[in-house]
């Protein structure tokens, strides 16, 4: 398959992969682009493997985990914040949008290769074979970032289900 089939076939997946981890679809779309850029020039070699979208996606996993991008979504994430203090918060009537958006809130407050892990594992439906792949680690350690990922999560609900206890 040649690199424009390839974007072809999968823009859509990588990007919503990449929305997934970032919790920012700005930062998505450039981290997707950079990455598609860099695979374009290594194509020849990329095509040729047994599964050049997993590829792709470790290429995607790796930009996002990389310096390069934490400063630009820790600006995001406080500029959101304190865009929140100042604008009314309006009910989105479609539902499945807003659990989607309040999905991503809960996953953000993940470390990055935690969030990655829950992503490719019940986003992307990937073994821990090829979860492991991905983020270029052992299985056992895919293993360990779902559990404390899913304990976080689990700790995180407990207390704001507590905290709305108090307020109701």
């Amino acid at each position: 398959m040649g690199f424009d089939q390839f974007v072809t076939d999968r823009l859509d997946r990588l990007l919503g992969y990449a929305t997934a981890i970032t919790c920012d679809k700005h930062l998505a779309q450039d981290i997707v682009q950079n990455v598609l850029m860099r695979a374009q020039g290594k194509w020849e070699r990329i095509g040729a493997m047994d599964a050049p979208y997993l590829y792709v996606k470790r290429m995607v996993t790796n930009d996002y985990l990389s310096w390069r991008h934490r400063r630009a979504a820790r600006e995001i994430a406080v500029e959101r914040s304190e865009l929140a203090k100042h604008v009314p918060s309006m009910a989105d009537p479609a539902d499945a949008h807003a659990e989607r958006e309040a999905m991503r809130a809960r996953i953000a407050i993940l470390p990055r290769k935690q969030r990655a892990a829950l992503v490719l594992r019940f986003y992307e439906d990937c073994s821990d074979a090829e979860i492991a792949q991905v983020l270029g680690c052992a299985e056992s350690t895919v293993r360990s970032q779902l559990s404390r990922a899913l304990q976080t999560l689990r700790t995180h609900e407990l207390a704001r289900s507590a905290t709305l206890g108090v307020h109701s």
